[in-house]
């Protein structure tokens, strides 16, 4: 029989030239947990990180122009790979998530509406560009390579949109543009979960009629549930202001039951995705190995618990929360876990660098 053993390895050298367009997805976790362990109450952790995911949105977007500047033919071919061009969807999520974090930790209204401004300017370039782009290239992979977890991102950056246009309405900004802007994000949602529902139907497809390695297995697949789980929240998000919007007071059932489908759906993917990572470590004997895709398997957890809190508060499910304090807890192991990753990823490869060539 053989015996199962957890395997752990350092991870590649994160190199300016070849960095990830999904690394904003360290924005995307570190948001949403800092947002989870204030819905739970927990002390310091919240600000600590808020201000942690100032330092990294800064620090990537400047990685990202000097990449633009330096490596223009790098950058120009990630934006056209099916694999690594879904990647740019993290950096409109990345930018709703903090938005989302000024209005809710800060009450910074006015800086969180030019987060809105510069995502929305994002998602409509994004999204479109780089499904135009997909579209229109020639020579394109077979479903077994071109798809994975990360397309779901598109879902995740939408309902980010969305779920930021309803927090600043929730705290009063723009009381003239309030009534399309609620419509806009209902809209904004409901196109999401549509966009979801196409995707999921592929990556369906891919795991259960084509040959699946345990390396194709990456952590991006966790967005299958983190892309509902943030679609539960917008609902929520949609009903909280049904006072202020008669499209939406019209549609409460239908929102209602809608909110939790998503639910029901991201739930769903939590035991399924458990067996595969059990099968991917332990069975097959994949390495971990800090990768930046992890952090796209750290927010599907904290968004699980934030959504899953409100909707245990929204419907008086209050037998719900604890399973939301428990993913907490696992999303703030799980940031620590990779974030040390990272660390050491970082720190061993550049004392790498600093020994000279033999």
């Amino acid at each position: 029989m053989k015996r199962l053993v957890l395997r752990f390895a350092r991870g590649p050298r994160d190199r300016l030239e070849r960095l990830d367009p999904g690394y904003f997805a360290l924005v995307m976790a570190t948001g949403i947990v800092a947002l989870a362990a204030r819905l739970h109450d927990v002390p310091l952790l919240p600000g600590v990180l808020f201000w942690l995911n100032a330092g990294f949105l800064i620090v990537l977007i400047a990685a990202t122009v000097m990449r633009i500047r330096r490596y223009p033919r790098a950058f120009a071919a990630d934006l056209k790979n099916h694999s690594r061009g879904v990647g740019f969807f993290t950096v409109v999520a990345a930018f709703g998530v903090f938005g989302s974090e000024l209005v809710i930790q800060r009450h910074a209204i006015g800086a969180a509406a030019c987060l809105w401004a510069v995502t929305g300017l994002l998602w409509i370039i994004v999204l479109y560009g780089i499904f135009a782009l997909l579209t229109v290239k020639p020579e394109k992979p077979g479903l077994q390579v071109g798809i994975n977890g990360g397309w779901l991102v598109s879902v995740v950056a939408t309902q980010s949109l969305a779920i930021l246009t309803l927090k600043m309405l929730g705290a009063g900004a723009t009381p003239g543009l309030r009534q399309p802007l609620i419509f806009a994000a209902l809209i904004l949602w409901l196109g999401a979960g549509a966009l979801y529902l196409w995707l999921i139907t592929l990556i369906f497809f891919r795991y259960m009629f084509l040959p699946m390695a345990p390396e194709d297995l990456t952590p991006s697949y966790w967005i299958n549930m983190g892309a509902v789980a943030i679609s539960t929240l917008a609902g929520a998000d949609l009903l909280e202001l049904k006072a202020l919007s008669p499209a939406i007071a019209a549609l409460v059932p239908f929102i209602e039951g809608l909110t939790l489908f998503f639910w029901a759906i991201g739930s769903w993917w939590i035991p399924m995705l458990l067996v595969l990572g059990v099968w991917r470590y332990l069975v097959r004997g994949v390495a971990f190995a800090y990768d930046p895709l992890y952090w796209g398997g750290v927010f599907p957890l904290g968004m699980y618990s934030v959504a899953t809190g409100r909707l245990a508060t929204d419907t008086g499910a209050s037998f719900l929360m604890p399973l939301s304090k428990a993913f907490m807890v696992l999303a703030v192991v799980a940031w620590i876990a990779t974030f040390a990753g990272m660390t050491d990823s970082l720190w061993n490869n550049r004392r790498a660098s600093d020994i000279p060539a033999q």
